[in-house]
């Protein structure tokens, strides 16, 4: 990624050169009377990172004067799925005067924006843009955003993204099927068992595949599979 940077072929920013605080200063952007202040915070370790909010050493610098719209980026660990307290960026630990928060780096995609456990900003999790490890959360409609900004108003467009392999995911239980343990066939009965069940996502996901074509034909997008 720095050599991305240098080279001026991305724009990196929220990156932080020392070990025991984060000074996080924004990208200031005008455009007429809309002001924009957008925040950066890449990959840090989790445990360093909580023990730095903890002892108030992540500080956010505000512009000095005018009415701006605050936008924080972070590419941290959400706490969710009980996480524990210090493997996670807490909602709480982000300052309150923010008004929208781009979560990346988890895997599901919760494009629209939710209100926060604070109260005082909205988040907007994008996920994956395609399915990187076999979890649950991979199996939902991949998204991205338009993101417009007004003033201190926002409005955010989901686009689905419509050649995204498709991807399913079921659980199965053996306990409570007619299958005897005793019966020297067992092997090939579980096996069958499991084809079908294969057979059934394999059906459920083209029926979700054609959903995902007439929803984004009905937003203007005419493609068509090959």
């Amino acid at each position: 990624m720095d050599l991305l940077s240098v080279s001026f072929l991305v724009n990196y920013f929220g990156r932080q050169d020392t070990v025991d605080k984060a000074d996080i200063a924004p990208i200031l952007l005008k455009k007429g009377e809309t002001q924009v202040a957008l925040y950066g915070l890449g990959s840090v370790r989790d445990e360093r990172l909580n023990r730095m909010w903890q002892g108030k050493k992540v500080r956010f610098q505000k512009p000095s004067e005018g009415e701006w719209f605050n936008m924080f980026a972070l590419h941290q660990n959400r706490d969710i799925s009980n996480r524990g307290s210090k493997n996670c960026v807490h909602e709480t630990m982000i300052p309150e005067w923010m008004d929208l928060i781009v979560w990346g780096h988890e895997k599901e995609c919760l494009i629209q924006p939710r209100e926060s456990v604070v109260g005082t900003f909205r988040i907007t999790q994008p996920g994956s843009s395609i399915a990187t490890s076999l979890l649950a959360g991979e199996s939902t409609r991949k998204h991205v955003g338009v993101l417009d900004i007004r003033h201190n108003q926002f409005r955010l467009t989901p686009i689905p993204l419509i050649q995204v392999r498709s991807f399913m995911i079921g659980e199965v239980s053996l306990n409570g099927q007619d299958l005897d343990p005793e019966d020297p066939k067992i092997d090939y009965q579980v096996t069958d068992f499991l084809a079908n069940e294969v057979k059934v996502l394999i059906h459920d996901v083209k029926e979700k595949r054609q959903d995902l074509l007439i929803e984004a034909k009905e937003q203007g997008n005419d493609y068509e599979e090959q």
